[in-house]
């Protein structure tokens, strides 16, 4: 609960505070840079934490996730360009990659699946606490000038240390897994490094497109880059077999394989969506940091009511289908809602809608991943576990890169169109002339720029947001009205990506909830392949039927009997 509390309360510090430090480094459009390589590397080692963690206990890459994670965080406080604090923010991303993956499959090794769903009412308090604290928290802490000294937002990050270490001691010392023998299979390091060769570019071209334009070279270059890296990683897993770093026979269990499709939209959804909430908030509602993040509240409680009504449910019926069912219904509605959201809409609407879209998320997220542990044998637990986080954050990447991308290609026009109609208004005419007379050098300075028919204004939003709330109301409304627009065609193409997630979950099958702990069906797993395979060995040596009827030659049999062997049916 400690390694997903720091998880998750960076998340949702970051994204308070996140427009406030992109401001200060002179870079708000370059902020993708730090979320999306932050989600890089958490997500290419997602997998691999899952995988070592099957092959030699959990443990201790829990520990070494949080070292790097507080390590990293500390470099993070350091940053001065948004390009250094991207950089820090990959590493930092190597210890998160760690932190959710691992506690999720530390909770499935030592309770049930049908349990699970109860016990993970805490895990969902630590992170709805998170959710509560962290936007409060990043908000405050970004709007402090200075503290002992240090930049206000750059506390943002050195609050992990302290957690950190408060959460490194307490596992070292409480946490109890049986210790698993040393495997002899190998680390799957080539998997790593093409699936970094082909995950990388698809992100950097999504996020860039718009810029570098979608059929210039360097575009295409990444995405043929990336799609040969993909193609290398699947036939690299295929000849690794169950060494791989995603054996890629866990996709022939179609439950499973629906399940982790479904995940990748769902991520895309949330975290491309619903990252862009809070600069509503502060761009075009004009809020601080530490508003915005009490009035992203309702979303966090529609989201912890939804996981736990959907847990407590699911606990006592081991039933699960209808609960994605519902989130993936509500969070296509509520995303369709937020659509609608502009410049004049009252609060308490986008609150309505931030709590419709909150409770979908509860009750989709967590069965989700409930149902997708399920679904593998429990020996497959880090796997299954760090597969199912893996898509949902590749989801999440390339959701964030895309929607950004397509809110800052938006935004010049629109804005520039708004100011383009308002220059025909006598009212806003009139403010012009008033802020060109004022003493506030941002009216000044736009003043004289529209006057002189520059409408380079626009562009330079994406350089710094604050500009916005230093115009005064009349100067700063075309600015919002821009800003609103660019959002509504976000949120209606995150809707749509959901809707596809509603479909998919409609072709999906439930599957009976195993009754037993991760750690016990896996001992009763190798106890039934030790006692078939010693029954095996046995009627190789005599000849004698198995148990069920089927028979195998002795080891100087025909060649049919040789074929016999090498079958799959015994």
């Amino acid at each position: 609960m400690l390694g997903m509390l720091l998880a998750a309360l960076d998340q949702t510090i970051v994204a308070t505070a996140i427009r406030t430090i992109a401001d200060d480094l002179n870079g708000y459009s370059m902020q993708a840079w730090a979320t999306t390589a932050y989600l890089i590397t958490a997500t290419l080692t997602t997998p691999l934490y899952g995988k070592l963690s099957d092959m030699y206990g959990r443990k201790p890459f829990f520990m070494v996730a949080i070292v790097i994670f507080v390590v990293g965080s500390l470099l993070c406080t350091l940053a001065q360009t948004m390009y250094q604090l991207a950089a820090f923010r990959a590493f930092q991303g190597l210890g998160a990659g760690g932190l959710m993956s691992l506690a999720l499959a530390i909770l499935g090794d030592i309770v049930s699946p049908r349990e699970r769903a109860r016990y993970q009412g805490y895990f969902l308090a630590v992170f709805g606490t998170s959710s509560v604290i962290g936007p409060v928290l990043g908000g405050v802490l970004a709007g402090q000038g200075s503290l002992l000294g240090v930049s206000g937002w750059r506390w943002v990050f050195l609050v992990n240390v302290p957690l950190g270490l408060v959460a490194l001691a307490v596992v070292s010392r409480v946490l109890r897994l049986p210790k698993k023998p040393h495997s002899s299979d190998r680390v799957d390091w080539l998997g790593v490094l093409v699936l970094a060769v082909g995950i990388v570019p698809l992100l950097v071209v999504a996020e860039q497109g718009h810029a570098w334009g979608w059929g210039s070279a360097a575009s295409v270059s990444c995405c043929v880059l990336g799609v040969l890296g993909i193609v290398g990683f699947v036939l690299v897993e295929r000849g690794l077999k169950d060494a791989a770093l995603i054996p890629l026979r866990i996709f022939g269990n179609r439950t499973f394989a629906l399940g982790v499709v479904i995940s990748f939209v769902s991520g895309a959804a949330m975290f491309g969506g619903i990252a862009l909430l809070p600069q509503y908030l502060q761009v075009i509602k004009g809020a601080s940091p530490t508003v915005a993040g009490l009035e992203m509240l309702p979303m966090v409680l529609g989201m912890m009511t939804g996981s736990v009504i959907s847990g407590q449910l699911i606990s006592r019926t081991g039933r699960y289908w209808r609960y994605p069912f519902i989130g993936a219904a509500t969070l296509t509605v509520g995303l369709f809602l937020l659509h609608f959201l502009d410049a004049d809409s009252p609060l308490w609407v986008a609150m309505l809608f931030m709590a419709c879209t909150g409770f979908g998320l509860g009750n989709l997220m967590q069965p989700l991943t409930l149902a997708l542990q399920n679904a593998l044998p429990a020996k497959d637990m880090g796997v299954s576990t760090a597969a199912a986080t893996f898509f949902r954050q590749i989801g999440g990447t390339f959701g964030v890169a895309v929607f950004l991308s397509i809110l800052f290609a938006r935004m010049t026009p629109n804005i520039s169109g708004e100011l383009r109609s308002a220059a025909s208004d006598p009212e806003f005419q009139r403010a012009l002339a008033d802020g060109a007379r004022s003493g506030n050098p941002a009216d000044v300075a736009l003043s004289n720029g529209l006057l002189a028919h520059d409408t380079s204004a626009a562009g330079k939003v994406l350089e710094d947001s604050s500009i916005i709330q230093q115009l005064s109301p009349a100067l700063a409304r075309p600015f919002q009205v821009g800003f609103a627009n660019s959002m509504s065609t976000v949120f209606l193409a995150a809707m749509a990506v959901a809707l596809v997630g509603f479909v998919l979950v409609l072709f999906w099958k439930e599957l009976p909830l195993r009754m037993v702990a991760g750690m016990q069906a896996a001992n009763g797993e190798a106890a039934a392949k030790s006692a078939l395979d010693a029954e095996v060995r046995m009627v190789e040596q005599t000849g004698l039927p198995l148990a069920g009827g089927e028979s195998i030659n002795p080891p100087d049999a025909d060649a049919d009997g040789a074929q016999a062997r090498g079958s799959g049916s015994v």
